[in-house]
């Protein structure tokens, strides 16, 4: 019985992520531009828009990786993908019903981010061990 390689669904994940963030990104744009969501409404999409590429770089760069490697990048990214929502949907949510999502989402979401990014930097750092 021959095993198959999950990277390639495991990096998908990652890929549906950064698709889904892009689409509400842009989404959010246009809502924005034409309901009035002001600075918050684009810094919001700005956000889910450039964390959606990153997204997809790291589901390219989990093709392929060793198994060990693209679990730590679907983590990261994960977390990478959720802070974007909570921070993005905690602006949206002030800049058209002039309330927060919850209190410290914004906070929350943004430590997150940070988190991910830092742990992505370490993902990079340390060098991939393939097995031969």
């Amino acid at each position: 019985m021959r095993m198959t390689n999950p990277s390639p669904r495991l990096s998908d994940i990652l890929g549906r992520q950064g698709a889904t963030l892009g689409a509400i990104g842009v989404g959010l744009a246009a809502y924005s531009t034409h309901a009035g969501g002001g600075e918050l409404g684009r810094t919001a999409s700005q956000f889910l828009i450039l964390h959606a590429a990153a997204l997809l770089g790291l589901a390219g760069a989990a093709r392929g990786a060793a198994l060990r490697r693209v679990a730590w990048l679907l983590f990261a990214g994960s977390t990478l993908a959720l802070g974007t929502l909570l921070f993005s949907g905690d602006l949206a949510m002030r800049a058209f019903r002039d309330v927060s999502l919850f209190p410290f989402a914004a906070p929350i979401g943004g430590s997150l981010m940070i988190l991910a990014w830092v742990a992505l930097a370490l993902v990079f750092a340390v060098p991939e061990q393939r097995a031969e």
